[in-house]
């Protein structure tokens, strides 16, 4: 497999980011152009706008290859309230623990940041990603049906105490 890299934004990440989630969804949730342009635009204008001190984004990265992501993102949020946004990680890197590695990098940061609470929304039948949720403390807080990603899903809020 390769030594595992965990990095801020390196040129490629992006576009990476946005085609782990495209290929990812539409493969096992039928997701179309809706979801990754939704994706796109919302990282790259996230991406343009960072705060350093309130907002990380990382990449796993495998022999130079972006393997997988995650964001938090605390601007427009209240004070000690962080979300967790585009937490992906390439299939073929699932299950060799690379998906704590970035989690732990993401809740260290909020740690150190002041962080009080994290959410994230996620929809039901992502059993793997809920496992990693509810292991780390996340808790089920919130659940309805909802179509923000182009398909009808049951979505879920999970909040995490710090």
């Amino acid at each position: 497999m390769g030594d595992v890299e965990i990095s801020g934004y390196i040129p490629g990440a992006l576009g990476r980011v946005v085609e782990l989630h495209g290929r990812y969804y539409h493969l096992h949730w039928n997701f179309g152009l809706y979801f990754e342009k939704l994706v796109a635009t919302e990282l790259a204008e996230y991406l343009g706008r960072q705060d350093s001190k309130q907002d990380g984004f990382w990449v796993a990265q495998i022999n130079g290859q972006v393997v997988g992501s995650v964001t938090i993102d605390s601007s427009g949020e209240p004070k000690g309230l962080a979300r967790l946004r585009w937490f992906i990680l390439d299939e073929n890197f699932q299950g060799k623990g690379i998906g704590r590695m970035l989690m732990e990098k993401a809740l260290a940061f909020c740690n150190q940041t002041g962080q009080k609470e994290v959410y994230l929304w996620t929809f039901e039948g992502l059993h793997a990603a809920k496992k990693l949720y509810t292991n780390y403390g996340f808790e089920l807080v919130d659940q309805e049906s909802g179509d923000q990603w182009g398909t009808a899903v049951v979505e879920q809020k999970f909040l995490l105490k710090l």
